[in-house]
């Protein structure tokens, strides 16, 4: 009988994405694919440090712990640029890790977002942003983890729950709003959205990725209803910089799509970094390098290269 993925979420997760390889990187860029190859099989034995998306995925790994071993929630999987052979570093260092991800694809140097589909895959992401923008415009879900020298983001221990936060135009919904706001100004815009209040926008490039979170979040709710002692795991967080009187597009889109989110802040412009070091998500995402360039340096934080402000000339 085949394993299927349709009913998880799946996510797509490139080695850069998930490990700090920059030390690697650079030896590929300076000498070329021969010297990384003896690189990487001469450190094969030195596990690779946590890159900006390990404790999300981390976490997000944990919430199996609600579901039988033989029927997870929640499925990984490597989608690597590297060959086999090089990829042997990442894989020895996913099990130093004791990260439950078993499966992989290593492509030695190709396209990954040809297999998204195949793979059931609700969201890829990577450090590459060529490899995020290409996937992108195939029309998938894929972000660019932003890599910072002076993070100081540190994953505490001592509590399960994962956090995550996201951007409503262009991540959650589509940019129609947003080509409105570009079109008119922000006076307009509030007149546009007041107007149109009561009609759900479309689904942008990460509502798929929400919906699966919707569903674990149900099974945390039966999980309340049978033990009120039990801790939610998931909490999910809307950080726009809408306010009102547009905020209640939002939650109309949200009741129509059937989704519940924890916590949203309408913030008006007000910068989003205040907001996130104080909620502290494990992941962030965004479609505007402006919100994401300051949060970087405190969060993870992830770019969606959606919509009209993304397309390069």
């Amino acid at each position: 009988m085949s394993y299927e993925l349709d009913t998880r979420l799946v996510i797509g997760l490139a080695s850069s994405a998930l490990f700090d390889l920059g030390e690697a990187d650079q030896v590929f860029r300076r000498e070329g694919e021969a010297a990384y190859r003896a690189y990487q099989l001469e450190n094969r034995t030195q596990t690779l440090a946590p890159g900006v998306a390990f404790p999300f995925i981390k976490r997000l790994l944990s919430l199996n712990d609600l579901s039988p071993t033989d029927d997870p929630l929640v499925e990984v999987i490597l989608l690597s640029k590297n060959d086999p052979d090089t990829g042997l570093r990442v894989m020895d260092s996913i099990k130093s890790h004791g990260l439950g991800i078993s499966r992989a694809v290593f492509l030695q140097g190709r396209s990954p977002h040809r297999f998204i589909d195949a793979l059931s895959i609700s969201l890829f992401l990577s450090a590459n942003e060529i490899d995020v923008r290409e996937a992108n415009a195939a029309g998938h879900a894929a972000g660019q983890v932003i890599d910072v020298l002076d993070s100081s983001f540190v994953d505490e221990d001592g509590d399960d729950e994962l956090r995550i936060a996201f951007d409503f135009d262009g991540v959650l919904a589509d940019d129609q709003s947003e080509a409105v706001f570009q079109a008119s100004g922000l006076v307009g815009f509030h007149e546009h959205e007041q107007r149109n209040a009561g009609i759900p926008l479309s689904p942008g490039p990460l509502a798929p990725f929400l919906h699966k979170l919707r569903k674990i979040q149900a099974l945390e709710e039966q999980k309340v209803m049978d033990d009120r002692s039990y801790v939610r795991k998931l909490r999910v967080a809307i950080v726009t910089a809408r306010n009102a009187p547009a905020h209640e597009r939002v939650i109309t889109t949200m009741r129509n799509w059937d989704v519940v989110v924890n916590e949203a802040f309408f913030l008006g412009g007000v910068e989003k970094r205040r907001v996130l070091e104080i909620l502290r998500p494990h992941i962030f995402f965004d479609d505007q390098q402006s919100h994401l360039t300051p949060a970087a340096a405190a969060l993870p934080c992830v770019h969606i290269p959606f919509g009209s402000l993304n397309r390069k000339l």
